[in-house]
């Protein structure tokens, strides 16, 4: 990779694409945690201690914070950046929340694309789908492919448009995970788990329930909170489409409290008719 990338923010899919893609010392990184200075020297890049070390000489950053702070950053370090240097808001945020940030990069000189990240980056890691969108989507694409990026695609030159997709996505990606929840916490307190799961495998086959489940409730305990910061840009999303979020702002509230909890249900495979 010639180019020189940043990585702003440096937790799960910072540190899974810098291994993945083995950039080293190609990429430089900061994150506002020190404790991910260990995880940076795991990956071999340069740890930065400030924004600025990481952007100053960087051709193209990869900002990959959480939902909440996608914004901020984009403000506290657009002047930080190298003239035309390319800022690819990788955050799982609304539509409006990234053209507003895309007017504190532009004024400040930079270049801002929106890349929407349409999959958990484990265990895609480089080959986890990409939408990009903006004025310079085509030239940020070739660099990200450049950086090793596999399943990468423009989908228009409008900041938000690729973010559009990818949160109207979330409101059924993130809202099955959260029914599951609901119905399984229901399920479990009335003893009836296995029937439950065992009819709505009779009437759906693709995969099964019992498997589904599992996964559906282990994704919101271990990514619950990320989840919900990300619902709550949906939210804003459909707000913005002139739709009332009546179900995604359930989603947001049972993803936050299923965060680091777990359902202890045990359910048996019952043949239905």
């Amino acid at each position: 990779m010639e180019s020189t990338i940043a990585l702003i923010g440096f937790g799960e899919a910072g540190s899974t694409f810098a291994k993945a893609a083995g950039w080293e010392s190609a990429a430089l990184a900061f994150d506002i945690n020190p404790a991910r200075r260990v995880v940076m020297e795991e990956a071999g890049v340069v740890v930065c201690a400030t924004a600025e070390c990481a952007l100053s000489d960087a051709d193209i950053v990869l900002s990959l914070v959480t939902a909440d702070s996608a914004l901020p950053a984009a403000q506290d370090f657009a002047d930080m950046l190298k003239p035309d240097a390319i800022w690819c808001d990788m955050n799982s945020v609304a539509p409006d929340t990234k053209r507003a940030a895309a007017k504190l990069i532009v004024d400040a000189g930079g270049r801002y694309v929106d890349v929407a990240v349409l999959a958990p980056v484990n265990p895609a890691r480089m080959n986890v789908p990409l939408l990009i969108s903006g004025a310079h989507a085509e030239e940020a694409e070739a660099l990200l492919r450049a950086a090793g990026f596999a399943k990468t695609r423009v989908v228009g030159d409008e900041i938000g448009r690729a973010s559009a997709i990818k949160m109207i996505r979330s409101v059924m990606v993130k809202g099955i995970e959260a029914l599951t929840a609901e119905m399984m916490l229901a399920a479990t307190k009335a003893g009836v788990a296995d029937e439950v799961l065992s009819s709505l495998d009779a009437s759906e086959k693709t995969q099964s329930w019992f498997e589904r489940a599992e996964y559906n409730v282990e994704r919101m305990t271990t990514h619950g909170l990320r989840r919900a910061a990300e619902m709550e840009e949906s939210a804003k999303t459909l707000e913005a489409l002139g739709v009332e979020p009546l179900m995604t702002n359930g989603t947001v509230r049972r993803q936050r409290e299923q965060a680091g909890k777990t359902i202890a249900f045990t359910a048996e495979r019952t043949e239905v008719a």
